[in-house]
C-alpha cells in the first residue's frame, strides 16, 4: 500500500529517471536554431571541436547536449528525419549503458545514432550489433550517411570478408555487424599466431539491437568453432533400430521439464537389446567402459520422444535442420551437440554426419560482458528485466511512445478443443478481411501454420505464390473493390526467401498473413503496404515516362489503401496460441498500432494447447463441462488472462534458472578462457619468448627432480632410475644421474643444478646450430600450437566433466563447487603438460632451412545462422564451408572470374558467393536463384 502511495506521489523509478533527462532534452532543443544556421562545413567541423574538448579533459557526458544536437541537425540534412524528443531520451539511456524499451515503429535505428556518434568521438571504436547481415548492411549505409557527413568513418562486418577487410572495418570509428560475426571474430583472433593477423581492436562500447533476442533467446546457444571427429554413423543407426522395440512403460517422459529417462525395467530391456545386436559385449550397461554406449542410447531416446518433426526440426535436402523455437526460422548449419543431432539423423534415416570436436567456444553472455559499456534496444524487455540486471547489470528503461498507443487488446478466448478454436479463428479472419482490416495471424510452429493454411484452403482461400511478381495483383484488386479477399500468405521457415516482401505488404486492406513468429523481422508492417518494395518488385525493366507514371500510381494507391486500412481498424493481430514467453506474445502484439495507428489484438486458446495442457489445470476441462460450456462456446474473462500470464511467468522463471545455472558453469570455463587468451596475446606481442621457454625448462626440471628425489627422503629412497628416464624422455639427455646419486654427500640441489646446466648447454648448442633468429620463430610457433592443442583437449574434458558432475549431488556435495575444484585441478594439469610438451619438442627439434609456411589450423566448421533467411551463410551449396570461407581449408570449388563463366553452363561457374548476382543472368542473388535450397 505504501509503495503504491509513494509511486503516486513521487512517480515510479522509470518515470523519475526519464524526468532527470528532460532538462537535457530542453537544452538540445534550444540549440536547434543555432545549429540550423550553420553551413555543412561548419556543422562537420564540430566533430573535431568535440575531439579537442575530450583531449583537453572533458568527459563524454560534458559534451552530450551539443553532440546530440549536432547529430539531430545532421540527420535532418542527410536523411530528412528529425529525432523526436522521446528518441533523445532513448539515446541518453543507451549512452548510460542501459536498455531502451521502445515500441515497434518508434525509430530505434535512428535513436542509436545519438550515443554511437557521441561515444565514437573517444576514438576507441563503437560496435552496433544487429541480428542479421541484411540489417548490418542496411543500417551502415542508411545511418552511415549521418556519420560520414560529420567526418567519422563507418565499417560493416558481414560474411565473406577477408581478414584485411575485417581489420579495416574494425579500425573504423563505428562498426556495424551481427552478433555471430563479432563473436566468431573474437574466437578466430584468439586462434591466430601473429598479432598482425588479429582483426578486433578491443571491446569499448556496443549497442545491441533486438537485445532480448540476442542476450536472452541465444543465451543457451554458444558460438562454436569445431573440427571433425571419426565417423560413428554405424553406432547411431544400430541404436536407432532397437528404439522402436521399447514400450512407453519402459521410460518416464516429462514434457514440462523436457526430460526422459529409462525405468528400471527399461534399463534391463535396453541392456538385452544392445547385447542382441552386438553393441554390449562385456559387463553391465552402466559399467565404466560402457559409458559412451549409455550416452548414445539416452540421446536416441530423447530424439524419439522429445523432438517432433516439423516442430523442433524439419528434414530438407536429406538434412535434419533445426527450427528456432522463438523465430520459427530454419537454423541451417546449426547442429545439436553431444550426438543428439546424429541421433535425429538416424531416426529420420538420412546420412549421419560425423560429430565435431570443439576447437573454441563462447556464449553470447560472456562475449558481450567483455565490453566496457553495453547498451541495448528492443520493443520487449520488461518481462526479462530481472535477468538483464542480474546477468549483464543492465537496467531496462521504458521509453514513452511519440504518439499514444491506440491499439485495443482484447481478452483471450479459451475453447475446450483445438478444433473449436480454429473454427473461431477462421470466422474472425473472414469477418476482418471483409471489413478491409489487414490481419496478421501468429502461430507457434511451422506445423501449426501449415495446418491453419490447410483449413483456410478447405474454406475456399488461396495461398499466394510469391515467386510470381504479379502474385499480389488479386489481393490489390480485392482491396480496390473493398470486398475482402480469399488470398493469404504464409511466412515461416519454408518460405524465408520472400520474407521481407511478405511482411512489407501485410498491411494491405484485407490482407491475411500467417506467421510463425514476428521477433526481429527487421521490416515494419506499414498500413496500406510498402510503396518502395512494390516499385522495386513490379517495375523491373520499366524505364522513362512509363516508370514515372507507374510509380505515381503505386504511391497514390498505397495512400488510398492506408486510408482503407485505418477505416477497417488498423492491423489486426490474431494469436492462435500463447507462447511460453510473454515477451514473444508482446512482440507479436507490438506489430500493430505503430506510431499512433489504430490496431487490434486477440489471442485464441484451447485446453489442448501445449501451454494449457502442460502448465494449466488438468481439472479445467471437466470443470467447464460441468458448468455447461457448449461446443463452439468460449470462456472470456480478465481472470483467465491473469492465470495464463502467471503460468507464463513460471515458465520464464524456470528458463531463467536454467540459463543462470548454465552461466555459472560457463563462468568457470570463461575465467580459464580469458587467462589462456590473454597469455596467447602476450606471447604473440613479445618479439622473443625465450625467457618463457627457459622458465618452462627450468620448471620441468624442478618437477622431475622433486618426483625422483622427494623432500626429506634418504638417498636409498631416491628413484634415480625414474629420474634418469624422465631426463632422457623429456630433455633428450643421457646423463649419469644414477652415478651422481652414489657420490658422497651429494644433495638434490646439486643434482638439479647439474641437470639444469646440461639442459641449458644442450639448448644453447641447438640455438647456435639453427641460428638465434630461426629458433626465436620456432619457439613462438611451438609454444602457441602446443597451447592450442592442450586447450582443445581441455575443453572436451571440461564438457565431459560437466555432464557427470551432477551425480556428486547424491553424496550431499555441491556439484558447482565440485566442478570448480575439478576444473582448477585440470587447468593446473594443462599448465604442467604445456611445460613438458614445449620443452620436450624444443629439446628434440630439427630445423629444416626452407621458406617457413604459416601455421595451419585444422579444417573448421562453425554454427552461423542468418536469422533473416534461415541459411548458414558459411555453408555454400558447392562446398567451401566455414573453413574455406575464412581461408583455413581448401574450398571444394574454386572461384572463377566473372568473364569466364558461361551463363548457360553452371559447371563453369565455380564457387559463387551466396549474395553475388546469379551467373545465369536472372538479376537475382545467387541464393535466391540457382543457389537456393529446394524443399
Amino acid at each position: 500500500m505504501f509503495g503504491s502511495l509513494a509511486k503516486k506521489i513521487f512517480g515510479s523509478v522509470n518515470e523519475r529517471r526519464l524526468k532527470s533527462y528532460r532538462p537535457k532534452v530542453a537544452a538540445i532543443n534550444a540549440l536547434e536554431p543555432e545549429l540550423a544556421a550553420l553551413s555543412d562545413e561548419q556543422l562537420r567541423a564540430r566533430t573535431e571541436e568535440f575531439k579537442a574538448q575530450l583531449a583537453a579533459g572533458k568527459t563524454l557526458d560534458d559534451i552530450l547536449v551539443p553532440a546530440f544536437a549536432t547529430v539531430r541537425e545532421a540527420a535532418k540534412r542527410t536523411l530528412g528525419q528529425r529525432h523526436f524528443d522521446v528518441q533523445l531520451l532513448g539515446g541518453m539511456v543507451l549512452h548510460e549503458g542501459s536498455i531502451a524499451e521502445m515500441r515497434t515503429g518508434e525509430g530505434k535505428t535512428l535513436v542509436a545514432t545519438l550515443p554511437v556518434y557521441l561515444n565514437a568521438l573517444a576514438g576507441k571504436g563503437v560496435h552496433v550489433v544487429t541480428v542479421n547481415d541484411y540489417l548490418a548492411r542496411r543500417d551502415s549505409d542508411w545511418m552511415g550517411q549521418i556519420y560520414r557527413f560529420l567526418g567519422l568513418s563507418v565499417g560493416v562486418i558481414v560474411h565473406g570478408l577477408d581478414d584485411s577487410e575485417r581489420a579495416q572495418a574494425y579500425a573504423s570509428d563505428i562498426t556495424y555487424g551481427t552478433n555471430n560475426e563479432y563473436g566468431f571474430d573474437y574466437l578466430r583472433d584468439n586462434m591466430k599466431y601473429e598479432m598482425a593477423q588479429m582483426v578486433q581492436r578491443g571491446h569499448n562500447f556496443a549497442i545491441v539491437d533486438e537485445v532480448d533476442s540476442i542476450l536472452i533467446d541465444e543465451a543457451r546457444t554458444p558460438l562454436i568453432i569445431s573440427g571433425p571427429l571419426d565417423d560413428r554413423s554405424d553406432l547411431y543407426n544400430a541404436i536407432d533400430k532397437i528404439l522402436p522395440r521399447l514400450d512407453k512403460s519402459d521410460y518416464d517422459l516429462d514434457e514440462k521439464q523436457r526430460a526422459v529417462s529409462l525405468t528400471e525395467a527399461g534399463n534391463e530391456k535396453m541392456e538385452q537389446l544392445l547385447r542382441e545386436v552386438g553393441l554390449l559385449t562385456e559387463g553391465d550397461l552402466y559399467d565404466a567402459q560402457n559409458a559412451t554406449l549409455v550416452h548414445h542410447a539416452n540421446q536416441a531416446l530423447r530424439a524419439h520422444t522429445l523432438f517432433q518433426r516439423d516442430k523442433d526440426y524439419i528434414v530438407r535436402n536429406g538434412e535434419v535442420v533445426i527450427i528456432d523455437e522463438f523465430t520459427g526460422r530454419m537454423m541451417q548449419g546449426r547442429r545439436y551437440s553431444e550426438g543428439l543431432h546424429q541421433a535425429l539423423e538416424a531416426k529420420e534415416h538420412v546420412q549421419v554426419q560425423p560429430e565435431n570436436q570443439t576447437l573454441a567456444s563462447i556464449t553470447f553472455q560472456n562475449y558481450f560482458r567483455l565490453y566496457s559499456k553495453l547498451g541495448g534496444m528492443t520493443g520487449t524487455a520488461a518481462t526479462e528485466a530481472d535477468e538483464f540486471l542480474e546477468i549483464y547489470n543492465l537496467q531496462v528503461v521504458d521509453i514513452p511512445t511519440n504518439r499514444p498507443v491506440s491499439r485495443i487488446d482484447d481478452d483471450d478466448e479459451v475453447y475446450r478443443t483445438a478444433e473449436e478454436k480454429y473454427k473461431a479463428v477462421i470466422r474472425d479472419i473472414e469477418a476482418a478481411s471483409k471489413r478491409g482490416q489487414p490481419i496478421l495471424v501468429g502461430t507457434t510452429s511451422i506445423e501449426k501454420s501449415e495446418y491453419l493454411a490447410e483449413l483456410l484452403i478447405k474454406d475456399g482461400f488461396k495461398l499466394i505464390d510469391f515467386e510470381n511478381p504479379q502474385a499480389l495483383e488479386p489481393l490489390y484488386r480485392d482491396a480496390r473493390a473493398g470486398t475482402g479477399t480469399k488470398h493469404f500468405a504464409v511466412l515461416n521457415a519454408r518460405f524465408h526467401e520472400q520474407e521481407a516482401f511478405i511482411v512489407a505488404q501485410a498491411g494491405v486492406p484485407g490482407a491475411i498473413t500467417i506467421a510463425t513468429n514476428m521477433a526481429g523481422r527487421g521490416t515494419d508492417i506499414q498500413l496500406g503496404g510498402n510503396a518502395k518494395m512494390r516499385i522495386e518488385r513490379e517495375l523491373v525493366g520499366v524505364e522513362g515516362e512509363e516508370r514515372t507514371r507507374r510509380e505515381k500510381e503505386i504511391n497514390d494507391e498505397v495512400v488510398r489503401f492506408k486510408e482503407q486500412a485505418l477505416k477497417g481498424g488498423g492491423l489486426y493481430v490474431l494469436g492462435t496460441e500463447r507462447h511460453e514467453s510473454r515477451r514473444i506474445d508482446n512482440q507479436l502484439r507490438g506489430r500493430s498500432g505503430r506510431q499512433g495507428d489504430p490496431g487490434h489484438s486477440k489471442f485464441y486458446l484451447s485446453l489442448q494447447d501445449d501451454l494449457m495442457r502442460i502448465f494449466g489445470s488438468e481439472r479445467m476441462d471437466g470443470m467447464l463441462s460441468k458448468l455447461g460450456l457448449k461446443e463452439d462456446e468460449a470462456i472470456v474473462h480478465p481472470w483467465i488472462n491473469k492465470a495464463i500470464e502467471r503460468a507464463q511467468g513460471k515458465v520464464e522463471a524456470r528458463n531463467f534458472d536454467i540459463r543462470k545455472n548454465i552461466l555459472k558453469y560457463d563462468n568457470v570455463m570463461n575465467d580459464q578462457r580469458k587467462v589462456v587468451f590473454e597469455q596467447r596475446k602476450e606471447f604473440m606481442a613479445e618479439e622473443s619468448v625465450r625467457d618463457t621457454i627457459d622458465e618452462m625448462r627450468h620448471g620441468i626440471i624442478d618437477d622431475i627432480v622433486a618426483r625422483g628425489i622427494p623432500a626429506n627422503a634418504y638417498a636409498e629412497q631416491w628413484d634415480t632410475a625414474g629420474l634418469k628416464e624422465s631426463v632422457e624422455r623429456i630433455l633428450n639427455l643421457d646423463l649419469p644421474v644414477d652415478e651422481w646419486a652414489k657420490e658422497e654427500g651429494i644433495a638434490e640441489d646439486e643434482i638439479r643444478e647439474r641437470i639444469r646446466k646440461a639442459a641449458d648447454e644442450a639448448y644453447a648448442q641447438r640455438i647456435e646450430a639453427n641460428t638465434s633468429d630461426v629458433m626465436t620463430y620456432v619457439e613462438k610457433q611451438v609454444l602457441l600450437q602446443s597451447l592450442d592443442h592442450l586447450w582443445r583437449e581441455h575443453l572436451v574434458t571440461l564438457d565431459h566433466l560437466r555432464q557427470v558432475i551432477g551425480w556428486r549431488g547424491l553424496a550431499q556435495r555441491d556439484p558447482l563447487n565440485e566442478y570448480k575444484s575439478e576444473a582448477f585441478e585440470l587447468f593446473n594439469g594443462l599448465v604442467a603438460h604445456l611445460r613438458e610438451q614445449v620443452t620436450g619438442q624444443l629439446m628434440r627439434i630439427q630445423v629444416v632451412f626452407q621458406q617457413p609456411e604459416p601455421a595451419e589450423l585444422p579444417p573448421m566448421f562453425a554454427q552461423h545462422l542468418d536469422p533473416a533467411t534461415g541459411e548458414n551463410e558459411f555453408d555454400a551449396p558447392q562446398g567451401g564451408g566455414f573453413g574455406s570461407a575464412l581461408g583455413y581449408a581448401a574450398a571444394a570449388a574454386p572461384s572463377v572470374p566473372v568473364e569466364a563463366r558461361d551463363p548457360n553452363d553452371p559447371a563453369t561457374w565455380g564457387r559463387v558467393g551466396r549474395n553475388e548476382p546469379c551467373p545465369c543472368g536472372s538479376g537475382k542473388k545467387f541464393k535466391h536463384c540457382h543457389g537456393q535450397f529446394v524443399a
